[in-house]
């Protein structure tokens, strides 16, 4: 276990991202997911996306715990950063995780030594 996967590299993929595709295939062993990106990625399905949870499914899944909320409060006063990004960094921070993302804008690669971005668009 060595990268949490944001939410949009789950959507790329869904969406037909060759990069996305390549990204999990090659990381495929190495990958995890949170409770967050699993509800955000569902939320652009109907309840019948039986391939989609599948594929959510062979993630190990993170969930948040006490000590994960309180240092998602902390990086959320810090960075002023929206709750969901909080809680991605926290649990990248805690479990000492790189986090995959392209969400630069709110993950500047360069800000914070956490953060992966493993294709652009």
């Amino acid at each position: 276990m060595r990268i949490l996967l944001d939410s949009v590299i789950l959507i790329d993929h869904f969406n037909g991202v060759s990069e996305a595709t390549e990204y999990l295939r090659q990381t495929r062993s190495e990958a995890v997911i949170s409770v967050g990106t699993r509800a955000e990625v569902l939320t652009g399905f109907d309840a019948n996306a039986t391939n989609e949870r599948k594929l959510l499914d062979e993630y190990p899944l993170l969930e948040v715990t006490k000590p994960i909320a309180d240092l998602a409060a902390s990086l959320r006063r810090e960075y002023r950063w929206k709750l969901p990004d909080a809680f991605q960094a926290a649990l990248a921070k805690h479990h000492e995780l790189r986090l995959a993302t392209r969400n630069t804008g709110d993950f500047p690669p360069e800000a914070h030594e956490f953060v992966s971005v493993p294709y652009a668009l």
